[in-house]
């Protein structure tokens, strides 16, 4: 248990690691680059995150789940702030997110691959299941 007057931001990111995103259980929310920032003061913990997309609807969930894991630790004056610049990007997923959504059946955006604006086929994206790039 991490004691809030204790606390750094590390321990936050690590509470934080235990939010899971709703709709892809087997990735947390630190490790998708959801998470943008967090804050302490004596009396407040603020927490910074960007939506994977502008209207998701996930955000509500993964909210009431941040304040739950806080408030169970004793954190108080919690604040949640959802930053919308930049946006979201793949880019922002650790190796270890893309490593657990090949494993879940999910081929993972390639590093790199949230600067691309469009793929085209045949651009080599691999298959979860067998590594193929044959893919369609």
């Amino acid at each position: 248990m991490v004691k809030p007057a204790a606390a750094t931001r590390e321990s936050v990111m690590r509470l934080l690691s235990q939010v899971k995103d709703p709709e892809v259980p087997v990735l947390n929310i630190v490790e998708m680059g959801i998470v943008r920032g967090v804050e302490l003061d004596a009396g407040s913990t603020r927490v910074s995150i960007t939506p994977t997309y502008s209207g998701c609807p996930a955000m509500e969930a993964i909210e009431q789940r941040i304040r739950q894991v806080l408030d169970a630790e004793g954190f108080v004056g919690i604040q949640l702030e959802r930053v919308y610049a930049p946006p979201w990007t793949t880019d922002w997923m650790t190796d270890e997110a893309r490593e657990k959504l090949r494993e879940y059946g999910i081929a993972p955006p390639a590093a790199g691959a949230g600067r691309l604006v469009q793929l085209e086929l045949g651009d080599g994206l691999v298959c979860p299941y067998c590594g193929s790039r044959d893919t369609r």
